[in-house]
């Protein structure tokens, strides 16, 4: 593809464009050889432009000064660099059928065109729209419902009577409809042990969902766990019952979401952070990385540490709890009592 047609099939916009260049690849910009396009972002990237050999690069417009190198800009290179990846490299096409060795349910209904792979099993009166994809391994409990232009990867799951809307994605080991982790403790004859609450309830997930590897998704004791459209769950996310997440929120790996938690629109939970049970985070709102949620966070507020308080505040607060060692040896310093044969004055009389 020319580098013109591939600017105006993305949106972007040519700088340092003297005469057109096949692209026929997206590489690192430390890897990427003659007919590549790469995409320069942060620092690290601008430093290597020296010994760069790419065709083109995605930037921002103005960025690289003096770059011979043909520039696609925007203002967002990286949304021009998705749209670029996506161009180049489209998605794996599978083709419609039914493999030997899945199990279907004669009650289940599967709409038109959908490919069905290896060793899936689909139980009694399951029901999934037109145009779905289900890898090898995929197992849909009975009772469920989904939408049209499913994709299932591999050793995904989805347990009994949950709901998903259209082109929701499930990637590898994505767990939908778990039991939650709920236990009540009975001490008969002073033995502790643990009765299993029973998890009648199910999990709804929007249009355009992605839950992404190993993640699991609890179903309620009763009611809905529920994960509004566009929401995307990364790897190894934990999303206990009866949470509720509104709309286009992320949730990037290795966060953990309580039970009966409720997350508004556009809500932002960075790596590893955590919500404690009942809490509420409102639209817009934005949690750092390892920062734990014990309380309400308004709209449009950014929170770190733990207890999550304003990131602004943490700034400060962090700023002098680095400075506590020197604070209080001067704090320490100005308490020590004069010797006993100190004089005043600076002559010594």
């Amino acid at each position: 593809m020319k580098l013109s047609e591939l600017a105006n099939a993305v949106g972007g916009r040519l700088e340092n464009y003297h005469a057109d260049v096949d692209i026929a690849g997206v590489a690192p910009i430390d890897a990427a050889e003659n007919g590549d396009i790469a995409y320069v972002g942060n620092a690290a990237e601008r430093a290597l432009m020296g010994r760069c050999r790419a065709s083109a690069v995605i930037t921002r417009s103005g960025v690289l000064r003096g770059c011979k190198v043909p520039q696609l800009c925007g203002e967002d290179p990286y949304l021009l660099f998705a749209r670029v990846v996506s161009m180049i490299h489209p998605p794996v096409q599978y083709e419609p059928g039914v493999h030997p060795t899945a199990v279907v349910h004669e009650s289940a209904t599967i709409g038109a065109r959908a490919s069905i792979g290896a060793y899936v099993v689909i139980d009694r009166d399951v029901h999934i729209g037109d145009d779905a994809v289900l890898l090898p391994h995929v197992v849909i409990y009975r009772g469920t419902r989904i939408g049209n232009k499913f994709f299932a990867h591999a050793h995904a799951v989805v347990r009994e009577y949950c709901c998903l809307g259209d082109n929701v994605v499930l990637q590898n080991g994505a767990m939908i409809g778990t039991d939650g982790f709920g236990f009540v403790c009975e001490s008969p004859e002073d033995q502790v042990r643990w009765r299993k609450v029973r998890h009648a309830g199910s999990v709804t997930l929007g249009d355009e969902v992605e839950v992404q590897s190993n993640a699991s998704i609890n179903r309620s004791e009763v009611g809905h766990t529920s994960i509004g459209s566009g929401t995307k769950i990364g790897d190894l996310v934990h999303v206990a019952h009866r949470a509720s997440i509104g709309t286009c929120s992320l949730l990037s790996p290795q966060v953990a979401v309580a039970g009966r938690v409720k997350l508004g629109r556009n809500v932002i939970i960075a790596g590893q952070a955590g919500v404690a049970g009942d809490c509420e985070i409102a639209d817009n709102a934005v949690v750092m990385a390892q920062s734990g949620v014990i309380g309400r966070i308004e709209a449009g507020k950014v929170v770190c540490g733990f207890p999550a308080i304003d990131h602004k505040q943490f700034l400060r607060s962090f700023a002098v709890f680095r400075r506590l060692p020197q604070l209080t040896r001067g704090l320490r310093a100005s308490k020590m009592p004069k010797p006993a044969n100190a004089v005043k004055g600076g002559n010594g009389r």
